[in-house]
């Protein structure tokens, strides 16, 4: 017997969304940067780019902790509503979701996806604070003993190699990419994408299973979406939802992480009561 087929939901476009701040906001960066009288930085030229880029970045960290705000709890309620409809609770999708409450423990998971994701979210904006940061102060040190080596004054240009070098530090200061705890180096809105992705996954996954363990309900099943990576070794398993469930089932929390679930994964979990049926 195979699972039910219920729609999947997808975050394509919430994403873009945000991934579209995060683009703005950056290419807002590069033009104050590109607006910088590279030949005669001061320190008052130099405070001034700082407190433009520190506006811009207070907006986006602004407009990311509302999408979290809004978005989070959206992909909860999906896993939910998902969850009633498998277990037979609800026919449609549209009525599960007017009967969608969140229970005790996914209350407290929802708190702490939002919290968790607005930290992720608010570590890339402060790496590309650091980054500008640390550009401007370089490329003012470099045109200020440039002039002073030189003696050159601000009627007169700087050495070509010296601008190129100091063009080329402001540049990378917005296209430097994220490193992650894997050590893979993500461009911001790459890695943007990618975490609310994988953010917005992993929450109706584990709304879905934490309904469906209060539901009664201790099994599951993978989804199929005939994947080309190590998740098809798992697409249409089933797996225990809780360790301590019978069978000899394997438990969703003990599947490698670096196999399926992974981050930019699509695949979910579907809820069911007596895995047995799926064998017939």
């Amino acid at each position: 017997m195979a699972a039910p087929i219920i729609p999947e939901p997808t975050y394509e476009y919430d994403i873009a969304l945000l991934v579209r701040a995060y683009k703005n906001a950056l290419l807002s960066i590069s033009a104050e940067l590109s607006r910088l009288d590279l030949t005669a930085m001061s320190r008052a030229n130099t405070r001034a780019a700082l407190a433009e880029v520190a506006a811009i970045l207070r907006s986006l960290n602004d407009e990311s902790a509302a999408w979290v705000e809004r978005y989070i709890p959206k992909a909860a309620t999906d896993g939910i509503a998902r969850t009633i409809v498998a277990l037979g609770a609800a026919e449609t999708l549209a009525d599960a979701k007017k009967i969608v409450k969140f229970n005790r423990i996914n209350r407290e998971f929802v708190a702490s996806a939002v919290a968790d994701t607005q930290a992720d979210l608010l570590a890339v904006t402060q790496n590309v604070d650091r980054r500008v940061k640390l550009a401007i102060r370089q490329a003012t040190a470099d045109s200020m003993r440039a002039n002073l080596t030189r003696g050159i004054n601000g009627n007169r240009t700087l050495n070509a190699d010296i601008l190129q070098r100091m063009k080329k530090t402001l540049g990378s200061a917005v296209d430097t990419g994220i490193v992650d705890s894997a050590g893979r180096r993500w461009a911001p809105e790459t890695y943007v994408k990618m975490l609310t992705r994988t953010k917005m996954a992993q929450t109706q996954r584990e709304s879905t299973i934490n309904e469906a363990v209060g539901r009664g309900a201790y099994y599951g099943v993978i989804s199929r979406h005939n994947a080309i990576d190590k998740c098809r070794g798992y697409e249409g398993m089933v797996v225990k939802l809780t360790p301590d469930a019978p069978g000899e089932y394997r438990f969703i929390g003990d599947l490698p992480r670096n196999e399926i679930f992974h981050p930019n994964c699509k695949h979910l979990v579907t809820a069911i009561r007596d895995p047995k049926l799926m064998e017939q």
